[in-house]
């Protein structure tokens, strides 16, 4: 299967966008000035962060965190190892290409989807498998620049503890107990995806990634100070301003379910621009496989029945790489009453 890199393409010094990347609808314009609700994490009461994530849980499924513990040098590391991964030759990123033949795959790829009908987005990327430590082969990855390996291995330790404090801070606005979210996702699966996003000739008809909701419990993602990032909200798309080492959290499906409705997860996606490339990092916080997820029991109750029916991860899983990023249709698709 032959893949084109979209960065190839952007520097080969193009001016108009191949077909396969234009969208058949074009409708990528901002239309909202609201703002991503702001949480600091050094809050000096619990009581005051318990006020401001039940809102943003609610009414947007994001935010974005500030004094989050993350030290700033290892974001900087971080971007530092991205851009010299896509800055390197690219006869030296094919090592690493991941098999387009396969869904999630590690490595660097172009192409989230096999099928061949879709419309391409307007990104690279590196996924790598970093948790549980028996899916961690720090050899699939780059081993440029020099400390890349050492980078990623020490990001994911700091995703994993952010990740587990956020899911303890939400468990407990739901009304429920500290370790209910992390035990209802049971062993963590983390993968940590830098997405580059090349200038575009043509921005108005492509999209760097498609609106969609993520799979998972909860989602953790780093930007540089381009901007692109948008979440929906009320029906239009609001620009996630780039906060210089604030980090943006994204509920996904599975904490939706967990929670029978009272957090969304948020629909999102990336747009690009003329003038600069794009660089963020994902780290994607999901339950295993086998996990069964459903609806916490003390959320249900008479006159707040179950909204979601039972679900095996990775049938749901199975089920969003078979019919792509499209919005929120997957997690519809589970509702037992609208």
């Amino acid at each position: 299967m032959e893949v084109h890199r979209v960065q190839a393409l952007a520097e080969s010094g193009l001016s108009q966008v191949p077909p396969q990347y234009i969208q058949p609808t074009p409708s990528l314009r901002t239309t909202s000035s609201s703002s991503v609700p702001l949480i600091d994490l050094s809050s000096s009461t619990s009581s005051s962060l318990l006020r401001h994530i039940p809102a943003a849980c609610k009414d947007w499924g994001a935010f974005q965190l500030v004094n989050h513990g993350v030290p700033d040098r290892l974001l900087d590391s971080i971007r530092s190892v991205g851009l010299g991964f896509f800055g390197s030759p690219i006869e030296s990123r094919e090592r690493f290409a991941c098999d387009p033949r396969r869904p999630a795959s590690e490595g660097y790829g172009s192409k989230m989807l096999s099928k061949s009908d879709v419309v391409l987005d307007w990104r690279d990327y590196f996924d790598h498998h970093t948790l549980p430590l028996s899916r961690r082969d720090p050899d699939q990855w780059p081993d440029f620049p020099p400390n890349y390996r050492e980078v990623i291995v020490e990001y994911s330790e700091h995703m994993k503890v952010l990740a587990q404090k956020l899911l303890g801070i939400i468990s407990r606005s739901l009304g429920l107990g500290d370790e209910y979210t992390q035990d209802a996702v049971g062993e963590v699966y983390q993968n940590i995806t830098i997405s580059y996003y090349p200038a575009c000739p043509q921005p108005e008809l492509v999209i760097g990634l498609q609106p969609h909701s993520d799979m998972g419990a909860i989602t953790l993602l780093v930007q540089d100070d381009v901007g692109g990032l948008e979440v929906l909200k009320d029906g239009e798309w609001v620009l996630v301003e780039p906060l210089k080492n604030a980090i943006v959290v994204i509920l996904a499906d599975q904490m939706e379910i967990i929670s029978n409705g009272q957090y969304i997860s948020a629909q999102h996606r990336a747009t690009v621009n003329t003038n600069r490339a794009r660089l963020s990092i994902a780290t994607f916080y999901d339950p295993s496989k086998s996990r069964k997820i459903f609806p916490a029991p003390k959320l249900v109750k008479e006159g707040s029945p179950a909204r979601y029916r039972e679900v095996v991860y990775g049938d749901y899983v199975s089920s969003w790489y078979g019919t792509g990023p499209d919005g929120r249709r997957n997690l519809d698709a589970l509702l037992i009453q609208p």
